[in-house]
């Protein structure tokens, strides 16, 4: 089940408590399981304990569904005043979700929550996504638009807007779900790199640059342009290419999403309780500015890794034989990937960060 966003900690680390954003979901998965044995007759729930997305079983089909939302990348829109690639990083943050249990993404309903309506930012928001989801051949097949009033908030004087998706997706005949069951130790892990934060992350980064630079820290430049712009970057998508990947036959045992936790929470959702780990010791470098915002917050290296993606939107977990099929094969595609490290026995995930000043961290393996 999706992780709900949560208020910012205090002390040394600053953004979202993630003991507690771990805890607040596992409440909400305990409530949603319990209803699971009243589902209509002939509905199977098969999905697994802590997956990217659950699957259900309709008279021999099985259709994966997920949520989520962009958070407060919508704040970040709002300063920058430019709404169109919002839509990509929606569409990123589920069907990528799907892709990570095998699904194929067929559908996508949105709900969109404002203070008041501004038909241009509407049309900008939707014309983002739409494109978007013709790029990964995915229909928009719904949606709301509600009028909320003073319940939602944001920055300056426009329509402010909260953003969240639910999409659907199919297993095809003969393909297993993916759920990591099938991870072994010697695995390799493919990284695949990311620009940007995704939509993950931004109440740390908001965080750090109005304590920096105040208020209008969104005109203030960073080491490759205004701060805005960068944290507004779009979200890489991948599951068109991971599905023609999935297509090809290759012997994918894993596949973690990258989002809010950062690798260890993520990689950790994959293969906890089942006394393996990774070491990963040739990950993608994180942006230049994303190495700034650190130091600039002064966070700890190992909180960077657990909150933000680090350049590294999604892992893939494959035989050692079939690593340098994949990254070839996302290649030819236009999909930038690498082997990052290794599946290895014990309980914890190495990250090596040296190369970009962060040293090297363990984390528990779930």
């Amino acid at each position: 089940m999706e992780k709900p966003a949560v208020g910012e900690t205090s002390g040394s680390s600053i953004g979202v408590d993630q003991s507690l954003v771990d805890r607040c979901s596992s409440i909400a998965y305990r409530h949603a399981k319990e209803t699971f044995a009243h589902a209509t007759p002939g509905i199977r729930i098969e999905g697994e304990d802590g997956g990217f997305a659950n699957i259900l079983r309709i008279s021999g089909a099985r259709l994966a569904i997920t949520s989520d939302g962009i958070g407060t990348k919508i704040e970040v829109a709002e300063r920058v005043g430019r709404f169109d690639t919002l839509g990509t990083d929606l569409l990123a943050m589920v069907v990528d979700d799907l892709v990570a249990v095998g699904a194929e993404p067929l559908a996508v309903s949105n709900i969109i929550d404002a203070d008041r309506l501004d038909a241009e930012t509407i049309d900008a928001m939707m014309r983002g996504l739409g494109d978007a989801a013709r790029a990964c051949g995915v229909a928009v097949t719904g949606g709301e638009i509600a009028c909320l009033g003073a319940r939602v908030g944001g920055y300056g004087s426009g329509s402010h807007v909260n953003w969240c998706a639910t999409a659907l997706g199919v297993i095809p005949d003969g393909r297993e779900p993916i759920s990591g069951r099938a991870i072994e130790a010697g695995d390799a892990v493919v990284a695949l790199r990311n620009v940007g934060l995704r939509s993950n992350g931004l109440t740390l980064a908001r965080s750090i640059l109005d304590r920096a630079f105040g208020p209008l820290w969104h005109l203030e430049c960073a080491v490759e342009g205004r701060w805005g712009d960068l944290l507004l970057s779009p979200s890489v998508v991948y599951a068109r290419d991971v599905v023609e990947v999935l297509r090809s036959g290759a012997d994918v045992h894993g596949i973690a999403h990258i989002t809010g936790g950062g690798i260890p929470s993520n990689l950790g959702r994959i293969v906890a309780g089942r006394g393996l780990g990774a070491r990963l010791d040739t990950l993608y470098a994180p942006d230049a500015w994303l190495i700034e915002l650190a130091r600039v917050g002064d966070v700890r290296p190992s909180d960077a890794y657990g909150q933000w993606n680090m350049g590294n939107g999604m892992l893939l977990v494959v035989p050692k034989g079939q690593a340098q099929r994949v990254v070839g094969a996302l290649a030819e595609r236009g999909l930038e990937a690498r082997v990052a490290g290794a599946i290895v026995r014990g309980d914890t995930i190495s990250v090596d960060a040296r190369p970009w000043g962060f040293g090297v961290h363990e984390y528990p393996a779930g």
